[in-house]
């Protein structure tokens, strides 16, 4: 059984910390973002599961995922009797939390079949990525199968109908004795970004299946039951050369597959997860889809993993936020709680900003799959873009987000008691899985804005939130907008790269202070709360325009708005317009 994480309260002078919270209840943005994003009766049956869910992550969640951040995965090679198994083997607590998130909420279930949390019908992205990231506030490494297990299943169910009534029962399945976990096997020694170097070779077999040979150097979910591999099927060079194929660990008579885990590795953070090396050995496969289009097919699980990285690393900023708040509120220095500190105020305010612009973001572009998948094919192209914007930025951001909650906290958010240092470390790895930084700038601003024409559709779908805002909040937003679309073209034709990180940057901090103006007017005429218009003027000015390194800046404004926030003080429309 793991330890609780605080066995009782703290002494005086101690800042308390979030276990035990409802981390749904203590979010005040997602319940009424929902309100605005979700379809009433869906949000409605939701609701209780949303709490179960907060419960879970400030308590029982959140002590599984200490314990299993401290006792990680080992490999055993042989059994007793020295036949070779290559079994990982998990702690107790991680399959647990395992029977949360596949079981329970059935989070890999979800988007594929009906019935799951009691809902008749597949439930949409919005749904799906408001439980990961509430999940994720508590435990990050497990959301990586998770993911990649929804991914895997998208995969078959749109490219391979064969192999999806074949594997979808299990990979959608909520019963531990029957349910299979997904993974992704791409990376090589010399081929990480660069997919199109990848050695591995697949041979066509007399049986219609192949046999894949080589060596896979990053493979997270090491044990899982049945994983995606890019292999060279053709003699092309590049991508053109890769085919797509299924690897299952059993062969179904029930023996090992040809291929062994190396090693698992030791990582900085997700500890929980095992991520390992693969040598493939003949291994048997079977051909997804269309030989010819592996890449593209495979494209398809990489975009869905960055998309949920993105709201991964939204879920752990809020954690972040969310820790850093209590322990300002509940800590005096100097007289006074420390969030009544002006500096410390401040310091809140800029890890809320980023926190927020993730959120909102992500909510942006789960109702963007949602249409896409309806068959919108303007929406598929606004989720094309927004997918690696929110992977750049937001995982970016988590980092820095993540250290200074930390630093608020103090010397304690530096101790393993506590959740900070699983945050900084577990923050870290949004920005190197599914490509590095430059690697997904390139992604949005070379080929989404420059070769897919993804632009236009997504300036039209923000332009449009912004017909009921007010103008004092709506010209300065259009504005920004409409510079960051051209600067990003500008970017796109340059060809070089060196513009991608600034124009991806610029493209989604204009997004969010627009989708910020729409949420604010929208909350104002529903709730009578317009901070989030607050927030959008933040960005406009702080990151968006250019400022004087030794200037005050607006010190009351700021000062105000972050009153609002870190005092939970809703401001009506006009106040929110004053500070415009």
């Amino acid at each position: 059984m793991p330890d609780d994480a605080r066995t009782g309260p703290p002494p005086s002078g101690i800042a308390p910390d979030a276990s035990g919270l409802n981390l749904y209840e203590a979010d005040g943005a997602l319940r009424p973002l929902l309100d605005l994003w979700m379809e009433p009766s869906l949000r409605a049956h939701l609701e209780p599961h949303l709490v179960e869910l907060g419960a879970l992550a400030g308590g029982r969640l959140d002590a599984l995922a200490r314990e299993a951040d401290r006792t990680p995965p080992v490999l055993r090679k042989r059994d007793r009797f020295g036949n070779e198994i290559d079994l990982v083997e998990h702690h107790p607590a991680y399959r647990e939390m395992q029977k949360i998130g596949l079981g329970r909420f059935g989070l890999a279930a979800m988007s594929h079949r009906p019935g799951v949390l009691g809902w008749p019908e597949p439930l949409p992205p919005l749904a799906k990525y408001a439980f990961q990231y509430l999940f994720a506030q508590a435990e990050f490494g497990l959301l990586c199968p998770i993911s990649m297990t929804d991914a895997l299943a998208r995969v078959l169910a749109r490219f391979d109908p064969v192999l999806a009534a074949r594997w979808l029962p299990a990979l959608t399945s909520d019963d531990p004795d029957s349910w299979a976990t997904g993974a992704m096997f791409m990376t090589e020694k010399a081929a990480g970004s660069d997919v199109g170097a990848i050695t591995t070779i697949a041979t066509p077999n007399p049986d219609g299946t192949w046999s894949l040979t080589g060596e896979k150097w990053f493979c997270s979910n090491a044990g899982a039951d049945v994983a995606l591999v890019l292999a060279r099927a053709r003699g092309v060079p590049g991508t053109a050369g890769l085919g797509l194929f299924l690897l299952p660990r059993l062969l179904p008579d029930g023996r090992r597959n040809r291929f062994r885990i190396v090693r698992l590795k030791d990582k900085l953070g997700t500890r929980s997860m095992a991520s390992g090396e693969i040598v493939l050995e003949g291994a048997t496969a079977w051909p997804v889809g269309d030989l010819g289009r592996g890449f593209a097919q495979m494209l398809e699980m990489v975009n869905a993993s960055r998309l949920s990285n993105g709201v991964r690393a939204a879920g752990m900023m809020r954690r972040a936020l969310i820790e850093a708040s209590v322990a300002a509120a509940g800590r005096v220095a100097f007289g006074r709680r420390v969030a009544d500190h002006p500096a410390a105020r401040r310091q809140l305010l800029k890890i809320r900003l980023p926190a927020e612009q993730a959120l909102s973001f992500s909510l942006f572009a789960a109702d963007a799959m949602a249409r896409a998948d309806a068959g919108d094919s303007h929406a598929a192209k606004v989720l094309r873009l927004a997918t690696p914007l929110l992977k750049f930025r937001a995982c970016r951001d988590a980092r820095k987000v993540a250290g200074d909650a930390m630093e608020m906290r103090g010397g304690n958010g530096y101790i393993e008691d506590f959740v900070e240092p699983r945050l900084v470390r577990d923050c870290h790895l949004g920005s190197i899985w599914e490509g590095t930084s430059s690697i997904v700038a390139e992604d949005a601003i070379a080929r989404a804005v420059g070769r897919s024409g993804c632009l236009g559709p997504f300036v039209v779908a923000l332009t449009a939130l912004l017909a009921d805002v007010p103008l004092a909040f709506a010209g300065p937003a259009s504005e920004a907008l409409h510079r960051a679309a051209a600067f990003a073209e500008e970017a796109a034709a340059e060809g070089s790269g060196v513009l991608n990180r600034q124009a991806a940057s610029a493209l989604y901090h204009a997004a969010t202070a627009v989708l910020f103006a729409w949420e604010g007017t929208r909350l104002a005429s529903l709730r009578g709360d317009a901070r989030r218009l607050a927030l959008a003027r933040l960005v406009l000015e702080h990151r968006l325009s250019a400022r004087d390194p030794l200037a005050r800046g607006d010190l009351a404004q700021e000062a105000a708005i972050a009153e609002a926030w870190v005092d939970d003080s809703p401001l009506t429309l006009e106040e929110a317009l004053a500070l415009a």
